[in-house]
Formats: structure tokens, sequence, C-alpha cells
């Protein structure tokens, strides 16, 4: 029979050996080897099987059995090592992104390891080691990221992109939203510039604009310098796409901070539809009529279709007429002046709105009492060098808690204001895939210095984001648990008596959910 037995200790190795039973007791007859991981131990147990069997010629494992002669054991030795589930897994889905178009094995991965460990590209040849990945030089690495500027890689993909998404989702309705990624840099170019951040940092930066499908799935993407006004990137990435794919007719989703009425005239005159958020300082005005006959009472899920004027100028905001009951329903034609504005009201938002006033009125309060030292607040005025608490404004803002307003050119005849509601909240993906590109991919901080790698490192970023997206959207599994269930599935091969064996870890239940979803089991 085959015994096999433990090491006492943590050293985690496994002998394996050749026994028979004698009066009760386990006899060791022959050590066939110590295994010190389940590939070399499948390969120690398949061998014993074989030496139980009649006929079996002598196995050598390399001074197996000079132990009887005094000598010490030297047991078999892993040449080799590949995760080669996981490089399976991202390289077929590159593939059947239509990514490999490219031709550049060394983008390919570049892209394939930032999804695995997104490290330094230096540092992505030591991933590709552990993954088994046979690799050129760190130079030829670095050689892909000007060939992805000289051959333009970006186009490449994101063509490949455009064709997956409308073949599998819906190009018909985008999302765009902005981000910042900063360096590890002292000092400002002419593209990494001190800017705007919602984290307050003072690193120079650039602005990076992505579109992304209904889904979540990238389309495009743009960067700018870090000090440029966001709302001024959201055309030239619109422009740039209806370019690429020749497309006239789309709806484009975006958040209040792309709301300036250069942006939505230019959409609108593109013949483009828009849906963006608009600002709760804007709803008295377009809610004049409302709150003249009804004050400030709302019922839950209450939806108000209106208008807002195009232009905030004292003459624009008579659009609305007050003196009128029933709400104005938008007409291009004839309110030539205004947009659609649809604005809903939650009991949900209004309670968690009403907590974040009452603490920001506690702050300031805080502030004019001379209680907490701070920069002036919301909701705090200085006149005369004194502090006092704006009543005014915070009334104001107690007045539209609960209000969330969406401004859009659509007609109420081609799309309810349920459903311009809930495509605004289609954002979330957009939201997500940035998220995914910070943490998961870690876009940044970027150690590149010079525009063209800055570019190209956005291009891998963009390629691996797809790569990504289409993996959890398949597998229904973050990117993160998918890397952690196959990265250890490891193929060895293991020289014992001078043969190569080969030998793989078995598919864990998780892994055989991933590799049935995306049809790779027959492979």
């Amino acid at each position: 029979m085959v015994f096999v037995r433990k090491s006492p200790g943590r050293t985690g190795s496994t002998k394996v050996q050749i026994a028979e039973r004698r009066a009760g007791r386990d006899v060791v007859l022959e050590h066939v080897g110590t295994a010190r991981s389940e590939g070399e131990l499948a390969v120690l147990m398949a061998e014993a099987r074989r030496r139980l069997r009649p006929g079996q010629e002598a196995f050598d494992l390399d001074g197996v059995g000079l132990e009887q002669e005094g000598l010490p054991q030297r047991p078999g030795v892993i040449t080799g090592k590949r995760s080669a589930v996981l490089w399976q897994v991202l390289s077929s889905v590159y593939a059947r992104l239509g990514f490999d178009v490219v031709g550049d094995e060394a983008f390919k991965q570049l892209v394939l390891a930032r999804i695995v460990e997104p490290t330094s590209k230096a540092d992505s040849l030591r991933v590709l080691d552990e993954l088994g990945v046979v690799h050129g030089s760190l130079r030829t690495m670095f050689r892909s990221l000007a060939r992805a500027q000289e051959r333009g890689y970006r186009d490449t993909v994101a063509s490949a992109c455009f064709a997956h998404a409308s073949t599998s989702g819906d190009v018909s309705l985008c999302l765009y939203d902005v981000t910042t990624l900063y360096f590890e840099a002292e000092h400002e170019d002419e593209l990494r510039k001190v800017g705007y951040s919602k984290e307050r940092r003072v690193d120079p930066q650039i602005i990076v604009g992505l579109l992304v499908d209904r889904a979540g799935f990238p389309l495009e993407i743009g960067c700018w310098e870090g000090n440029k006004a966001e709302t001024t990137t959201m055309l030239p990435i619109i422009r740039q796409f209806q370019a690429r794919h020749s497309i006239q007719a789309m709806v484009v989703v975006a958040d209040a901070g792309m709301l300036s009425a250069g942006n939505l005239k230019d959409l609108h005159e593109a013949g483009l539809r828009f849906i963006v958020g608009s600002r709760a300082t804007k709803a008295p005005a377009d809610l004049a009529s409302h709150f003249r006959w009804h004050g400030d009472a709302f019922t839950d899920a209450q939806v108000i279709d209106t208008i807002t004027p195009r232009v905030a100028t004292t003459t624009a905001r008579g659009v609305n007429d007050e003196k009128k009951r029933a709400e104005p329903v938008w007409d291009p034609a004839v309110h030539e002046r205004s947009w659609r504005a649809v604005w809903a009201y939650s009991a949900k938002r209004a309670a968690r709105d009403a907590k974040t006033l009452t603490l920001q009125e506690n702050r300031a309060k805080a502030v004019i009492a001379r209680e907490k030292a701070a920069r002036t607040p919301r909701f705090v005025t200085v006149k005369n060098g004194s502090r006092s608490l704006d009543e005014t404004s915070l009334a104001r803002a107690r007045r539209v808690v609960g209000l969330k307003g969406y401004v859009t050119n659509i007609p109420a005849t081609v799309m309810p204001a349920g459903e311009v509601i809930a495509s605004y909240h289609e954002l979330w993906h957009v939201e997500a895939s940035f998220r995914m590109s910070k943490s998961d991919l870690r876009a940044r901080p970027i150690f590149h210095h010079t525009r063209d790698a800055i570019e190209a490192h956005l291009t891998i970023v963009f390629a691996a984001l797809a790569v990504a997206r289409y993996l959890q959207d398949t597998t229904g599994m973050s990117i993160k648990k998918i890397v952690n269930t196959l990265r250890p599935l490891q193929h060895v091969t293991v020289r014992i008596a001078g043969h190569e064996h080969l030998a793989h870890d078995p598919l864990t239940p998780t892994a055989e959910t991933i590799l049935d979803a995306l049809d790779l089991r027959a492979q």
C-alpha cells in the first residue's frame, strides 16, 4: 500500500512511502520521496502506485535508496510553476474583447499583470515571474509604452470596446464623469498641475475623463491639465467618441458638475440628448409655482415635471409663471429659453439632508461662539470682523431638503420623468469603474513624468479596466475574488530521476464556477 505521512512541525512537507501491514503494524518497505506542495505530492503518489505494480522498473529518485548506503536523500526538484488557469482566463478575455489585434505581447502582459497585481512597470516583471509567464526585459516593456503612443493602441482598444458594447450592451445611452490622478512629484509641468482636489491634495495632478456604457463598460478615456475646469472636458470626449464611431444620436448622462450653460447648448446644437444633475439651489426658481400654491410640502416619491432657464440671468428667471398653478410642459419649439427640469422628492433623502444641515448648523454656531477654530464653514457670515449665523441661507437650504433635480432636452413624449431619473441613477456604474481603476487597478499614483508615458499608462489602465469589467459582469464576482481564487492554482513541473513530470492543483468549486461562466471548461 501507499503510505502518506505529514512531517511534524510547520515545514508543510509530506512523506510518501510504500508499506505493508505486518502483525497489526505498518512496515515501511521503501521511501518514495518528500513532497512540499500539492503538485509534488501528486507526482510522488502516481509514482508510488506505479511501483506497486508487478514488473515495474526500478525508480531512482536521484538518490532515493542511497539512505541504505548512509548517503543523504535527494528529493525531486520543481523546475517550473505557472498560474496557468488565471493566465488562461485573462488571456481568453483579452482576446475575446478583440485586444489581441494590437499584436504586442509586452503590452498585453502589462495589461494583464496590472489586473493581477497593480504595481509599477518595473515591478510588473516580478508579477509575471510569479505567474510563470515568459516575458521580455524591462527595456522591452518600456518600449511597448512608446509603441502604444506611436501606433495608436488606445484607438484600437477603444474601437474593440465599442464593438463589444454595441453587440452585447447599449451604447445609445452613455455615462460621463471625471476624476483626478495625482503624481509623486514636487514640481508642475505643462500637463501635471496643482488644481482642485476633492481629497484636498496639493500634489500635481491630471484630470481624467471616462465615458462608459450604461452598464459601466469603458468606451473612451482622455486626460487634461490638472487645473482645467471639469466642465470643459466633456465635449472633447463626446466629439471624439462620435467621430471615431460615426455616431449621430445618443444620450449623454452626467452629474451636476458638468452642468454649464455652454455644455448643454453645445450638446443640444450637436443633436445630442442629455440628462444632467441639477443643483438644489435651483429648486426655488424652478418650482416657484409649487412653492406658491403648495408651500414646501412634498409627498414621498413625488415627481414634478417643469422647466428651468437655460441661462441663470435675471431676465431668464421669468420663464416659470408662478401665477399659474399647473407646471409648464417643456416644448422645445415654445420654450426656447428653457430646458426641461424634473424634480423628485424622497423622504429618505430629506431625512439625510436634514441631518447634514443640522451638523453644519451646529458647526457654524460653534465657530461663531469661538468654541471651534476652523476656516469659515457654511452658514457663517463675517461682517466687520464679527461672525453670525446666516439664518436666511439656512432656511433656504432646509426648504429644499429631499429634492433632487435633473435637467434634460428630451421631451416628456419621448422619455417619461421616471425614465429620466432612472437613467441618471445609472451614473453609479461610471463611479464604480473609477473606483475600480483607482483601487483594484491602482491607476494612481502615477510614476511617469512625460506626457506620452502618462498617456500610455492610461491606455494600459483603460484596457485593464475593460477586461476586469467583463470578468466581473460575466461571473458576478469582484476582480479581486477572481484573482485570489485562480492565482493559487498551479501547474507544476517536477524533475525526478532525470525525467520531467507535470502536475496541477485540482480546481476548486469557485474556480469551476468562474470557468463555467466564461465557458472555458472545455479549453
